[in-house]
């Protein structure tokens, strides 16, 4: 069983708030794949599925970001899990806009949400860092992270939280690369190549001109001597 903890903060005056892109990924998930209603439980809200081979419980905390380990370390109990089970959706400052990057463990870099999962399961956890660019002062960085995302990030925005919705099957089986894959997919579609135009029916090849040379070198030589 795995844990997908998105994080973020409740209610709707922060529903599109750089800060829950975390919320958003689970919410993309939990309608693409099938899983049951969101219900009020340890302290979010919770919602139960399966992932290719793996039963996965989400889980959007609502003890507001700076507390959001105790929602999890309640919920992580309650499944008799590890933090190794855990995987946390959250915003990344030091990601540009729209880029996205997987870890295990480490430190959590000024992050409140991390800062109190490490507080209350320890850093192992799995992280998929989800990049909302930076504001080029760290005093504007509170401002932020708690507005709404612009008009302009729209495109980028769905592509990301489609891509983590496809690869979250590989994500739950542990294959990391295999869910990057998918998120890089998403962002950036195949281009679909152009079928050559096929000639109309009925129609004949143009044949050659009568003054085109066809003879290579060496029959150019030959017949200059013959």
């Amino acid at each position: 069983m795995q844990l997908f903890v998105g994080l973020g903060n409740p209610g709707t005056k922060y529903a599109r708030n750089r800060h829950n892109i975390g919320f958003m990924a689970l919410d993309e998930i939990a309608s693409d794949h099938g899983f049951a209603p969101w219900r009020s439980k340890f302290q979010g809200q919770v919602s139960e599925g399966s992932l290719g081979r793996e039963k996965v419980i989400l889980l959007k905390p609502e003890t507001f970001m700076n507390l959001s380990g105790q929602s999890v370390g309640e919920a992580m109990r309650f499944y008799k899990l590890t933090a190794e089970d855990v995987t946390v959706f959250h915003d990344e400052l030091d990601l540009a806009p729209g880029k996205l990057k997987v870890k295990q463990g480490g430190g959590h870099a000024g992050h409140n949400g991390l800062r109190s999962m490490h507080q209350h399961i320890t850093e192992a956890y799995r992280r998929v860092r989800m990049g909302i660019g930076h504001p080029g002062h760290k005093d504007r960085v509170s401002g932020y992270v708690l507005h709404d995302f612009a008009k302009a990030d729209e495109t980028w925005l769905d592509d990301l939280l489609r891509g983590c919705s496809d690869g979250a099957a590989h994500l739950a089986e542990g294959d990391n690369a295999k869910f990057m894959n998918a998120v890089g997919l998403g962002m950036k579609p195949p281009v679909k190549k152009e079928p050559k135009a096929k000639p109309p029916q009925g129609a004949t090849a143009q044949p050659k001109s009568v003054d085109e040379d066809t003879r290579n070198p060496l029959q150019k030589l030959m017949d200059k001597f013959s």
